[in-house]
């Protein structure tokens, strides 16, 4: 009985010290180091290891990429409930890398996770109910989920929210409010979103018109391989002279200025 009862009541092993060395180990680019730890832990099946053992082997992260150990670290992860593990199993199976292709199966995964809170799910679960060919279109619930991956960050997020106000999908048409939600996007680099933001400047819809700073930003887009920029790229430049071509070109080659938090939304 004292045996059964020390089954019971037995803690779980602490493996948080080891996790800490490889996730230090990984920051400092040895992933060699890092996944000595990982791999082992991995076996006795800590979902973080087997997480972070698989996402080495999606990106080549000190191993030869192989997507097929990929997705079979990511399934157990997954199951486990680890919402980085369902996301990344999702974009396996949405791809078709390591495993059959699988939209369907790849959205419900993305809504797991979305549900728990991971931003890039959410990023593409709004996308799939917003495009609606993958799973039934719901713009509101689109709009709901963008925002939630907006909130942590996700700048494609922004862009799609902008869309969905310009476009009054589900909502009021909105030119404000797409043109903030683009300015937003721009600024954390997203190309779309650079490249709308463009096209609002260059038109004066729900911003003052801005020629020059239109021809800034769709100089972005294109140069980070939106090809949404390229229709409005030579109607800007005919509203400007050629100083403030080459002025807008100068700004467009500098470097992003960081986002405050005060920025975020």
């Amino acid at each position: 009985m004292s045996r059964l009862l020390d089954r019971l009541f037995r803690r779980a092993p602490d493996h948080s010290g080891q996790l800490e060395a490889a996730e230090a180990a990984a920051s400092a680019g040895d992933w060699a180091a890092a996944l000595e730890i990982w791999g082992p832990l991995a076996q006795a099946g800590v979902v973080a290891a087997q997480t972070r053992v698989a996402l080495c082997f999606a990106q080549g992260l000190g191993v030869a990429p192989d997507p097929v150990l990929a997705a079979k670290w990511l399934a157990p992860a997954a199951a486990a409930g680890d919402p980085a593990a369902q996301s990344a199993l999702a974009t396996a199976y949405f791809r078709g890398e390591g495993v059959p292709e699988d939209p369907g199966h790849a959205a419900g995964l993305y809504r797991q996770a979305a549900e728990a809170g991971d931003p890039v799910a959410q990023d593409m679960l709004s996308w799939m109910l917003l495009e609606g060919e993958i799973i039934a279109p719901d713009p509101e619930a689109a709009l709901t989920w963008a925002r939630a991956a907006a909130a942590q960050g996700v700048a494609a997020a922004m862009t799609r929210i902008g869309l969905i106000h310009h476009n009054a999908l589900g909502v009021d048409r909105d030119a404000a409010e797409a043109a903030r939600w683009w300015a937003r996007a721009a600024a954390r680099g997203d190309a779309d979103g650079q490249a709308m933001l463009g096209a609002a400047l260059h038109m004066g819809a729900g911003v003052a018109r801005d020629p020059l700073m239109a021809l800034v930003w769709a100089t972005r887009a294109v140069d980070g391989g939106s090809p949404l920029a390229a229709p409005f790229l030579h109607p800007i430049e005919a509203a400007l002279d050629p100083d403030q071509i080459a002025e807008a070109r100068r700004r467009a080659a500098e470097p992003l200025p960081p986002v405050t938090p005060e920025a975020r939304p």
